[in-house]
C-alpha cells in the first residue's frame, strides 16, 4: 500500500509545480487566463493530495501484504480476491434515466423530469435488490 501512496504523493507533487505554471503561462495570453484550466487542475490536485493521505494513513496501519514485501513470496496472495457481480442491465437504465433527467431540465421539459424520475426510482430500486430475485440472488 505504501507503493499506491508514493504514486499519488508523486502526481500530487507534479500538480502543486504545473498548476501555478499553468496559470502564469494563461495569465500571459491576450484573453486574461483560463480560469477553468486552472481551477480543474487545482481540484485534481487537492484530489491526488486527499489519496495520498488516505492511503498513507491506512499504509501504516495495516499488515504488508505479500506484494509490499522483500521476502514475499506469490503463492500467499492466492485465494479468494472478492466478489464480482455479473452481468446487470441496472446501470444502463439508470444512465439513461439520468440523461432524459438531465434532458428535461436542458429542455425546460418538466413532465420529461418527472417521467424520468419515476423510471429512476424504479431502476434504482432494481439495482440495489438485484441480489434477492432471479438466477443471482443470496
Amino acid at each position: 500500500m505504501k507503493s499506491e501512496a508514493w504514486i499519488f504523493g508523486a502526481v500530487a507533487i507534479f500538480l502543486v509545480l504545473v498548476t501555478p505554471a499553468y496559470w502564469f503561462v494563461t495569465a500571459a495570453s491576450e484573453h486574461g487566463g483560463d480560469w477553468t484550466g486552472t481551477s480543474a487542475l487545482v481540484m485534481c490536485t487537492l484530489l491526488a493530495l486527499m489519496c495520498t493521505v488516505y492511503i498513507g494513513f491506512h499504509a501504516k496501519r495495516m499488515d504488508p501484504r505479500p506484494e509490499d514485501r522483500e521476502d514475499g513470496e506469490i503463492a500467499e496472495g492466492a485465494g479468494e480476491l472478492g466478489f464480482f457481480p455479473p452481468f446487470s442491465w441496472w446501470p444502463l437504465w439508470s444512465a439513461i434515466t439520468m440523461a432524459f433527467s438531465v434532458l428535461g431540465i436542458a429542455m425546460a421539459a418538466w413532465w420529461l423530469l418527472i417521467v424520468s424520475g419515476v423510471v429512476g426510482f424504479i431502476a434504482l430500486a432494481g439495482w440495489n435488490f438485484e441480489y434477492y430475485r432471479g438466477n443471482f440472488k443470496h
